[in-house]
């Protein structure tokens, strides 16, 4: 069977990362760049010059991009003030048109899904739910081999959940990573060598921890009541503290999911920034 060869583009807030991958998952000719704030559609542009240039060394048999953003119909829906003028945004239609090859456009934690079921933790699972916990918090969620993004594309916008009306602030304002690193700002340490000083049992840091993990755990926790997923991957950053985060999670969860409920195993992402690179391009791979 032929090595089909797919180019993949992952597009965030501050980078656009691009890479060939082929059918036996190699990644090669990759390369990363700046988005310099979208100015003047300048991402739509960089995708054309970059296919253009990449389907004259290449025969290639799709296109895939993971992008932050909401998606719909291979378009931009809703974009944060992080990517300026993105909204609108037409990536499918304009690839296509351009290269006559098949494009996948899919959000950037559907990709961190998508990417994990075709090479990660999640790869002979049929329901997995994905929570990114970075400077925000994103939720993915893929049942019976299918993505479920709700009539609006708006479904696991799990960031907005549980707001707190005397704080006025949202779940992600509360547990995301970048929550953590302001808790510990005054102190002067930052969120890695804080969990280094919380498993010597140091305080502060191993109650600013626990305090962290329990808002992280009341999130997880109404996914698990919710959805039931076999599986609730966690990726981000933090998802580097494996075993000790998980076991952290488990406790504080177990505490706030009604006996025999608990049956969703957390499991820590494995692909790194892999996941998207292999989640843009998976349409093709799975």
């Amino acid at each position: 069977m032929k090595n089909k060869k797919y180019l993949a583009f992952d597009i965030g807030g501050t980078t656009i990362k691009y890479g060939i991958v082929d059918s036996a998952l190699s990644i090669s000719d990759s390369g990363k760049v700046d988005t310099r704030h979208n100015e003047n559609n300048y991402i739509l542009k960089l995708l054309q010059e970059l296919t253009e240039q990449f389907q004259g060394k290449y025969d290639l048999s799709g296109i895939g991009v993971s992008t932050a953003g909401i998606v719909k119909d291979g378009s931009i829906l809703f974009a944060g003030p992080t990517i300026p003028d993105y909204k609108g945004t037409k990536i499918q239609s304009t690839l296509e048109e351009q290269s006559g090859l098949p494009v996948f456009v899919v959000n950037d934690v559907d990709a961190a899904l998508l990417g994990e079921r075709v090479d990660g933790v999640a790869r002979h699972s049929e329901s997995v739910y994905c929570v990114a916990l970075g400077t925000g918090i994103g939720g993915a969620f893929l049942e019976n081999g299918h993505m479920l993004d709700g009539s609006h594309a708006y479904a696991n916008s799990i960031g907005y959940i549980l707001y707190d009306n005397d704080s006025k602030t949202y779940f992600e304002q509360r547990a995301s990573t970048l929550a953590l690193e302001s808790s510990l700002k005054k102190y002067s340490v930052s969120v890695i060598d804080a969990f280094d000083k919380a498993k010597n049992n140091e305080e502060p840091y191993l109650q600013i921890i626990e305090d962290w993990a329990d808002e992280v755990a009341q999130g997880l926790s109404e996914i698990v009541l919710l959805f039931d997923p076999e599986i609730l991957v966690i990726g981000g950053a933090v998802s580097q503290q494996g075993d000790y985060l998980l076991d952290l999670l488990n406790r504080h969860m177990d505490q706030k999911i009604p006996d025999g409920l608990f049956k969703t195993k957390l499991k820590i992402a494995k692909l790194a920034d892999k996941a998207q690179i292999y989640g843009a391009v998976s349409k093709f791979l799975l």
